[in-house]
This record gives structure tokens, C-alpha cells and sequence, in this order.
């Protein structure tokens, strides 16, 4: 085919075999298409770089679509939280879903998204392959990424917090208390989240001329059951910290359980420090010292920045950071001399 020469539905249609009105329900995510049909049409419009011209205004649906990679964490419901108050004040209902990083639940995400028409997408925390941005872009869907994983190929917006800085404040803190071995329990190091709360870790030892001992350091994945292990394994050297940051509210929680274990008591032997600020760590026993992220503000703002999308209206600022702030409660003291 000549490069130079437009690609008309009629041109795929007459490539693919099919008729016209096929081809252009394929375009438009309709259903009633046969998988075999339906796939062939995609290749061939992938294939010849095929674009359909975007419309003045998108059809309202009445439906934005909200994915998670997993929702079996307490902060994917306050992110929903948010989304779902901007999204109701707009007349406009929320379809949750989670793909679990597996190329199958991504297809037929994909697959039962088309077919509702999305007003458009927000994804969370999630790495987008290659073939869900192509088809995302081919169908000019407007798209928001949360908390990204890492640096995003997508000409989308991106909503986050300043976790570095969070990191920073948790450390100065526990430094300014007399802490100067301090265990740190890290998230998934592929998250752009994860490094950014150890980066400010390190940055708050090294300018107050602490050492970076990597044998204080225990990677976990942000759940309970990483941060019980962590939590062991530091307390169980033989020069164990007297304060323990853990980079998520549940893996603090983890450590909590360690600490009992040990027979030890949770600030007066230990101090431990969380990021996040679910709404459960301020009934822990004691109240959690922690790094709020706001993770329902997060998803209003994340709402509020695709719907504008919709609406075609210009957005500002392609990234937007929320601010994290250090939440002071009982699981902190001076360590004990």
C-alpha cells in the first residue's frame, strides 16, 4: 500500500474481507463483531496506522472506568472514595475493576470497555503494556494514571504525592527524637512511589552524617505479612534499631505484630513509623506515627482531571503532586538509653 495514500474504512474493510459497517463497529467498540473478525480488523488497522478522526465532543456514556492492578488493599478504597464523590456530583457512575498485571484480565477489561463506551479511564498504580496504550490511543480515550509505576509513556496526566519529601519528614523526625539506627522496610522497588519514600529515607540520614547501612534495610511489597517478616529480621540482629520506618501503613502494622512477639512494646522499646494514613492505623494499639497520603484527594483530583478531558477543556499541568504530611500519634518516643 502506498504510505502517502489515506487509510479509509473502506480500504480495511476491502483488505479484511469484510463489509463497511463491520469494520466501523469494530472502530467503535461494538460488541456484536465475531473475535476472529474483530481481530483481523484491529491488525490491519494497527498495520496501516489507521486514525479515527476525534469527535468535537464525546459522546457521554455516563460511566468513567477506574482500574486497579489489585483491590485487595485498604488505600484502594479511599482512592475510590474519591473518585466516586467527584464522579456522582457529576451525574456520572463509576465501574471498578482490577486486571491483576495479567494479559488476559487486561483483554477482557478492554473487551467490556469498549463496549460501555467509558467516558474515560484512571488507572491506578499500574504499568500499562504496550498493546492496552495502542488500543487506548486508537480509540481516543481520555486516560489519567494515579500514582504511576514508573515514568509513563502515555501522553496522559498524572496524579501522585511528594513522596520523597514524605520520606524526609519521617526520617528528620525520628533522627530529632535521638533515633540514629533506623530499620527501614521498603516497598516494591518497581514503583515510582517506593523508590521516592527510600530516596528521601537516605537523603534524611545523610544530611544529618548518619551512615546508609544496608543491613537496617528489608525489602517487602507493602503488606502485612513483609512487614511482620522485616520487622523479625531486624529485631532479631544483634545490634537491632530503635526505630523501624516502614513505607506503608500495613507493613507498620506488620512490625507491630513482631514486636509483640518479642515480648517488646511498640515506643517504649521500639518506635515505629508508617506512610499512608489509613483510616485503621489511628485505632492501632498504640495509634500509629505515620506519613498521610491523600489518597482519597488523590482521587478526586484524578476525576476531576478526566472529566475535564472529556470535555476536551485544556489541562494545566501535565503531573500534579498532592502534599504528604507527618501525622504524629503513639507509636513514637525518644529511644531509651
Amino acid at each position: 500500500m502506498d504510505d502517502n495514500r489515506k487509510v479509509t474504512i473502506a480500504v480495511i474493510a476491502r483488505l479484511a474481507g469484510v463489509s463497511v459497517p463491520t469494520v466501523s463497529r469494530v472502530i467503535n467498540g461494538r460488541s456484536d463483531v465475531s473475535p476472529q473478525t474483530r481481530e483481523r480488523v484491529e491488525e490491519l488497522l494497527t498495520r496501516h496506522g489507521y486514525r479515527r478522526r476525534p469527535p468535537s465532543m464525546r459522546a457521554s456514556s455516563g460511566l468513567v472506568d477506574l482500574v486497579f492492578n489489585d483491590l485487595d488493599s485498604p488505600w484502594a478504597v479511599e482512592i475510590i472514595r474519591g473518585v466516586e464523590d467527584v464522579a456522582h456530583a457529576a451525574g456520572i457512575g463509576t465501574v471498578v475493576s482490577a486486571i491483576h498485571r495479567r494479559s488476559a484480565s487486561a483483554k477482557q477489561w478492554m473487551d467490556n470497555m469498549r463496549a460501555r463506551a467509558t467516558e474515560g479511564v484512571i488507572f491506578v498504580a499500574s504499568a500499562l503494556e504496550p498493546p492496552l496504550q495502542a488500543e487506548l490511543r486508537r480509540l481516543n480515550i481520555p486516560v489519567v494514571i494515579v500514582d504511576p509505576a514508573g515514568v509513563s509513556t502515555m501522553d496522559a496526566p498524572t496524579i501522585g504525592a511528594t513522596n520523597w519529601a514524605g520520606g524526609l519528614r519521617a526520617t528528620e523526625y525520628l533522627i530529632g527524637l535521638g533515633h540514629t539506627r533506623i530499620g527501614f522496610i521498603a516497598g516494591p522497588p518497581r514503583l515510582m512511589c517506593s523508590r521516592a519514600r527510600l530516596d528521601g529515607f537516605r537523603a534524611g540520614l545523610e544530611s544529618a552524617g548518619l551512615p546508609v547501612d544496608d543491613s537496617l534495610f528489608y525489602q517487602g511489597d507493602f503488606y502485612h505479612e513483609s512487614g511482620y517478616a522485616g520487622g523479625t529480621v531486624l529485631l532479631e540482629r544483634a545490634d537491632p534499631p530503635t526505630a523501624i520506618f516502614a513505607s506503608s501503613d500495613q507493613m507498620a502494622l506488620g512490625v507491630y505484630e513482631a514486636i509483640r512477639r518479642r515480648g517488646l512494646r511498640v515506643a517504649d522499646d521500639i518506635s515505629v513509623v508508617g506512610f499512608d494514613d489509613l483510616p485503621e492505623v489511628r485505632w492501632s494499639s498504640p495509634p500509629l506515627t505515620t506519613v498521610r497520603q491523600p489518597l482519597a484527594e488523590m482521587g478526586m483530583v484524578a476525576a476531576r482531571t478526566l472529566l475535564r478531558l472529556a470535555q476536551r477543556e485544556k489541562i494545566e499541568s501535565p503531573r500534579i503532586e498532592l502534599a504528604t504530611e507527618l501525622v504524629v500519634r503513639d507509636s513514637t518516643a525518644a529511644p531509651r538509653s
